[in-house]
């Protein structure tokens, strides 16, 4: 046996490789002194330092090394329960380590239960609502195993190479990562094995429990086993039962550091609220970011559209700061980059949606700006959580409309979240709406990035549940999207007004009139519709904007679009083209006439720029007994369409001409007094059926009769056909004899044309050449002439392979001359 330290190697081996190598047998593992220790451990001891808890030296290194030293609340309280194996549902506040208070458990429990290895297979599960914040758990669940522990750490998030992750999955003895590639994995990987987990966690439970997540969670917890640790964190956490059901919760112990504090945000953070209408919401921002040039701020905006264009406008008017912008539409590098140059920045200012709002911990973040109303008061809390972290000072303002102030309040105040009302000093406050505008109109792209960010943000008030709070209706639109520097508010197709519905109908029905009157009614319907035109609605109305894509029309109202709905009626549109402008047009169009066709009203419109009245058309189709009216795009198109314009014409009906040559239809009704005069209807019905039984009889023995006489026809031309055959060999024999035939009446004899025809078919059947073979490829052109010769000498072959002695034989032609031929062949 070779003593130790000796490893029968020629080449001394270096110190470093031979502490790894004692490493990896773990001998120095003593699992029952720490099992031991746990056992006696009190879960409800007060406890301060790590120090303090039965921990193995390797997780001891790796927070000393990390300068983990005291336990905050929510971790002295989780962490000795969690080590006990309890199943645990743990609500803190944000930025109160609540990360710590899972990782150490999860490190701790595989270390005594030495799952290590591949044959161990995956230990503990760790499951985040976002990739940024499963990331950031993994980073510290390296920092804190480096040194000393040898579990196989894997992350898996989308994004990613799938085929890397799935060689790797069979390795892990813990694994982190967000609910829907976990459940990817779960179905697609076959070498991926979760029967032995030991230990499930859920970071920011509230979240990956809602509605967003909760068909994917389901799903991986049917997966695995239901003898289990569970662990569930977050800073706002519920006790339904439903929940902890799902989860297969078995009597999990409640731990709420903060659950009898007055505020469920951290004392050091300051928060207020600024009444700001919609449309004054970016020249506060800007204003503010203006004020704070050595600061770090966090934005927070309720669509990626409007983050992308709020990012693009500032960054071109340079406000003196650098400006980040972080959403869920972005690449995962391009997110991961985002978030290092954020927290490596002193100062800075990152535009993000709520992708950012839970869990992520950027260091010495200065404000936290929420320029659109958070959905509910949870969301609030997670995203203001963002400062003021780890007993830090920080700051958030959060921007309510007029309209959302009483509603949210009253949601924070439940929450028990205080917060401040602060004013804007008017004289610091700077408009940036010019500056938009000539942005705008001098950047297409921009402009249809401004139409997707209004029609993005209107949806996501729309869809929002808190109607108390998110009232569409009393938002200005119009002015927020003169905010933005648009010429007027985009359509918007998803909200259902009825009040668009019935002017939709009364403006048909007056043109109805106005058209049958024409008269004074009709132009005095006409002159309210009047509209007074500005120079930025000439400016947005050329036609070479809409070079973008097709869909860019669909953001622009038309005017003639009565029939969509929009937000308000002063949006500025490009006007319809004539057809007889129409360049290259190449589909058929209907001529239509217009119902205000007068010269007189024409050149009335076009001075005062009244679009309404000559978009407005009547078409008599021909074949249709109404008119077609076209008071928008949608019907105007139908007049491009054949298949379209038939659904809009009469049908036709199919008439039946009797014997004296009167139309009727097809089915026609009989008068109820004939009929009544007729009988009963049982016995119209007995009297129908005799009368069609008689016709069916009567048209039976005619088809009979037909058929009879046509197998008679055909026996005859059979009888026939033979007896002519017949005929025909009788006269060849005949005329073998020698036998005279006599002349008839006339002189002539009556085969001689039949045997003229015979005699004329062999001799042209004798002089038409048989047509040779093709020739073989192994044939030259000398056979050719050997060719008869050769089949006269194999007729001529007998069985022997010689050649048979030639006879020439006459026809005998009585018995003597048959024996003559009998006797010359045998000899």
């Amino acid at each position: 046996m070779v003593a130790r330290g000796i490893t029968g190697r020629t080449r001394p081996t270096k110190v470093k490789k031979r502490e790894n190598a004692q490493k990896r047998k773990r001998d120095d593992v003593d699992v029952e002194k720490l099992e031991a220790a746990v056992a006696q451990l009190d879960s409800k001891g007060a406890y301060s330092d790590f120090t303090d808890l039965p921990l193995s030296e390797p997780t001891k290194q790796g927070l000393k090394a990390s300068h983990f030293a005291v336990m905050t609340d929510v971790q002295a309280k989780a962490i000795p329960l969690a080590l006990k194996g309890h199943d645990i549902l743990g609500a803190a506040k944000t930025g109160s380590g609540k990360t710590l208070a899972f990782i150490v458990p999860v490190l701790e429990n595989l270390y005594r239960l030495q799952h290590v290895g591949m044959d161990a297979g995956l230990g503990a599960l760790i499951i985040s609502p976002t990739r940024e914040l499963a990331i950031q758990i993994f980073d510290v669940l390296v920092k804190l195993g480096r040194l000393g522990h040898m579990f196989a750490a894997g992350l898996v998030i989308g994004g990613k190479s799938l085929e890397a992750e799935r060689q790797a999955l069979t390795r892990m003895n813990i694994l982190v990562g967000t609910p829907g590639r976990i459940l990817q994995h779960m179905s697609q990987t076959v070498a991926f094995n979760v029967d032995d987990l030991k230990m499930l966690v859920l970071d920011e439970a509230d979240r990956i429990l809602d509605m967003g997540f909760q068909k994917d969670v389901d799903a991986i917890v049917e997966y695995l086993p239901k003898e289990r640790q569970t662990l569930l964190f977050s800073a706002t956490q519920s006790k339904k039962l439903s929940d902890l059901a799902r989860l297969s919760l078995q009597e999990p112990e409640y731990v709420s550091v903060h659950a009898e504090d007055k505020s469920a945000t951290p004392k050091s953070l300051q928060q207020n609220h600024i009444i700001c209408p919609l449309e004054e919401k970016l020249d506060t921002l800007w204003s503010f970011i203006q004020a704070s040039k050595k600061s770090k701020i966090l934005c927070f905006f309720s669509s990626a559209k409007l983050v992308r264009f709020v990012y693009e406008s500032f960054r071109h008017m340079q406000p003196g700061i650098p400006l980040l912008h972080i959403h869920g539409r972005q690449k995962q590098g391009a997110r991961l980059d985002t978030t290092a140059k954020f927290s490596a920045a002193k100062s800075s200012c990152l535009f993000a949606t709520d992708v950012a709002a839970r869990g992520l911990d950027f260091p010495a973040v200065d404000f936290v700006i929420q320029v659109d109303c958070p959905e509910d008061a949870d969301t609030y809390i997670h995203r203001v959580g963002r400062t003021a972290r780890y007993n830090r000072e920080g700051r958030g303002v959060v921007f309510l409309a007029p309209s959302e102030e009483e509603g949210m309040l009253k949601r924070l105040e439940a929450k028990k979240v205080p917060v401040e009302l602060i004013n804007v000093r008017q004289k610091k406050r700077q408009s940036i709406k010019e500056q938009l505008v000539h942005m705008l109109f001098k950047d297409p792209a921009l402009k249809y990035l401004a139409q997707k960010a209004f029609v993005t943000y209107t949806k996501s008030v729309y869809l929002q549940k808190d109607k108390e709070i998110f009232k569409l209706k009393e938002y200005d639109l119009e002015a927020f999207a003169a905010s933005l520097g648009l010429p007027g508010a985009p359509r918007i197709k998803f909200l259902k007004d009825d009040d668009a519905k019935k002017r939709k109908q009364v403006s048909r029905q007056e043109l109805e009139v106005s058209d049958s009157s024409e008269g004074e009614d009709g132009g005095k319907a006409n002159e309210k519709a009047k509209t007074v035109r500005t120079k930025y609605d000439r400016m947005f109305e050329r036609q070479n904007q809409d070079i973008l894509a097709d869909h860019y029309q669909k953001l622009v109202k038309d005017d003639d679009a009565e029939g969509d709905i929009s937000t308000t009626n002063g949006a500025v549109q490009a006007p319809a083209a004539d057809d007889d402008d129409d360049f290259l047009s190449v589909k058929r169009r209907i001529p239509a006439e217009s119902a205000f066709s007068s010269s007189e009203d024409e050149d009335e419109g076009e001075n005062t720029g009244d679009t309404t009245r000559a978009a407005r058309k009547v078409v008599h189709l021909e074949g249709a007994s109404q008119p077609l009216i076209i008071d928008s795009n949608r019907r105007e198109k139908l007049l491009k369409s054949k298949k379209k314009l038939l659904k809009l014409k009469d049908k036709g009906t199919k008439l039946v001409f009797d014997d004296e040559g009167n139309a009727h239809e097809l089915y026609e009704l009989e008068d109820e007094a004939d009929f009544k005069a007729k009988g009963l209807p049982q016995e119209q019905q007995q009297k129908y059926i005799e009368a069609a039984r008689e016709i069916v009889q009567k048209a039976d023995v005619e088809d009979k009769a037909a058929a009879r006489a046509k197998r008679k026809e055909k026996m005859r031309k059979r009888k026939e056909k033979d007896r002519a055959e017949m005929q025909g060999n009788v006269d060849a024999a005949d005329d073998e004899e020698g036998v005279q035939y006599e002349a008839g009446d006339d002189g002539e004899d009556p085969l001689a044309n039949f045997r003229a025809d015979m005699g004329s078919s062999d001799e042209e059947a004798e002089e038409q050449p048989k047509q040779k073979k093709a020739k073989k490829w192994f044939q030259s052109d000398s056979e050719d002439g050997d060719e008869d010769e050769g089949k006269g000498r194999k007729r001529r072959k007998g069985k022997g392979g010689k050649d048979a002695r030639h006879v020439d034989v006459q026809e005998p032609e009585t018995l003597e001359d048959m024996e003559a031929l009998a006797a010359g062949l045998l000899d």
